[in-house]
């Protein structure tokens, strides 16, 4: 079974503009169309960030928009995944930033709602917007019950894997212990490509790869980390599984489970040999996979896989909302950009933007058939509560994160020491 494109249950498999308009007819909320009808603004513009040059699911939505409501308009900022934070601080510092930005849930990231939200940065949204916020993960997208993000997603990160890459260099079937990896690493390496593929340079790549980790080496064990770091019960110096996960990532480094070079690479370098099967993982977003996919053969396999679980252990895997859209403060064109909101609540527009950046709905993803799907191979994890939500989204702020990749970057090229890093972890954490 080919699992190159993203198949759901009851919805389309391929949705272009054309066929956007078609699925989308008499779809579009009243209050959207009540709002336009009455005179108000019709022209806003989105800022977003997108990992390579290809359409990203913000543009296809766009598109689809403006297709069904002719006199309205989307502006599109796009900005690359790299660079997108600080562009999106400066802008909003100075006053000049987009009517409705891409954000992230919590705390941890630049862009994240809580701390935008408490920056005065983003303007209130309305009931309709937190009541599309996932159970449990409230506090995330809120502030005393009123929402500042409206979720878009629910976004599984672990292994993007090439299988037909795996299957080029002669590897059976996807390593299920840490051992097995290594194995794959040297095997990889013999045939003249590299198991893993890692962007050096891109603090996001370092970061989530260390957290992928995490999610097998400490919240497996202790789901409630983060909530007894919060409580001065435990520290990152201190606690075994994160020294376990830095570990990890300094082993996979030095038994050359990355590319060459990995060191000093760009998101692109490993796009590229990932899509031309001369590397067979990507620890990253499930999104990435519709990138990749894209630029690789058609016949080419993908397959979201669990990083190997430590020993004794259980898999355990990043599952979270982890993507989600903001309005401005002061935006000039707040009631545009909310009536694009109200649209966006609408489930056929849920299923377009699932096609488009190949990830699951923000609820209902445990009640869906996932055996057609990328997604096959962790089914059985989602649907049994084995994942964790992104841990930087509960990190208190954007330094935490700072700490971990430049302390990672500094592992990369022998720099610093697995201490170092933790230490420099737990005093960000304290500021």
């Amino acid at each position: 079974m080919s699992m190159k494109r993203i198949k759901w249950v009851h919805t389309v498999t391929s949705i272009g503009a054309v066929a956007a308009v078609s699925l989308l007819a008499g779809c579009a909320s009243s209050a959207g169309s009540e709002s336009t009808d009455e005179g108000g603004p019709t022209t806003f513009k989105l800022m977003f960030s997108s990992p390579s040059a290809q359409e990203s699911p913000y543009e296809r939505l766009a598109a689809a928009y403006m297709a069904e409501f002719p006199d309205r308009k989307v502006e599109l900022d796009r900005q690359p995944m790299d660079q997108y934070d600080t562009i999106l601080r400066t802008q909003l510092q100075a006053g000049n930033a987009a009517d409705l930005v891409q954000s992230a849930p919590g705390s941890g990231q630049l862009r994240s709602v809580v701390a935008l939200a408490d920056a005065g940065f983003l303007e209130p949204l309305p009931e309709s917007s937190y009541e599309i916020i996932p159970e449990g993960s409230e506090d995330l997208f809120a502030i005393d019950g009123v929402a500042y993000g409206q979720p878009l997603d629910f976004t599984v990160t672990t292994g993007v894997v090439n299988m037909t890459a795996l299957a080029g260099f002669g590897i059976d079937e996807y390593p299920q212990t840490f051992d097995e990896l290594l194995d794959a690493c040297d095997v990889a390496s013999a045939e003249g490509g590299s198991f893993g593929t890692l962007a050096g340079t891109v603090p996001r790549s370092v970061g989530t790869m260390a957290q992928v980790i995490s999610a097998t080496r400490v919240y497996e064990e202790t789901p409630d980390w983060n909530q007894q770091r919060a409580a001065g019960e435990v520290t990152f110096a201190d606690s075994e599984g994160w020294r376990d996960t830095i570990e990890t990532f300094q082993t996979m480094h030095e038994a050359g489970c990355f590319q060459p070079g990995a060191e000093g690479a760009g998101g692109d370098v490993a796009a590229r040999l990932l899509s031309t099967n001369e590397a067979v993982v990507n620890f990253a977003p499930g999104v990435v996979s519709v990138e990749l996919a894209k630029a690789a053969p058609e016949d080419t396999e993908w397959a979201i896989q669990a990083f190997p679980p430590a020993d004794g252990g259980e898999p355990f895997i990043i599952g979270s909302s982890d993507f989600s859209l903001s309005i401005t403060e002061g935006a000039e064109n707040a009631e545009a950009a909310q009536v694009f909101l109200d649209w966006l609540a609408d489930p056929a527009q849920g299923e377009m933007y699932m096609e488009a950046s190949g990830t699951l709905p923000v609820s209902g993803y445990a009640d869906m058939d996932l055996e057609s799907t990328i997604y096959a191979p962790v089914a059985d994890l989602l649907t049994s509560g084995q994942t964790v939500a992104l841990p930087v989204n509960r990190w208190p702020n954007p330094l935490v994160f700072e700490a971990l990749t430049n302390g990672l970057q500094g592992l990369l090229i022998g720099q610093g020491s697995v201490d170092s890093v933790l230490e420099a972890m737990d005093a960000a954490w304290d500021q």
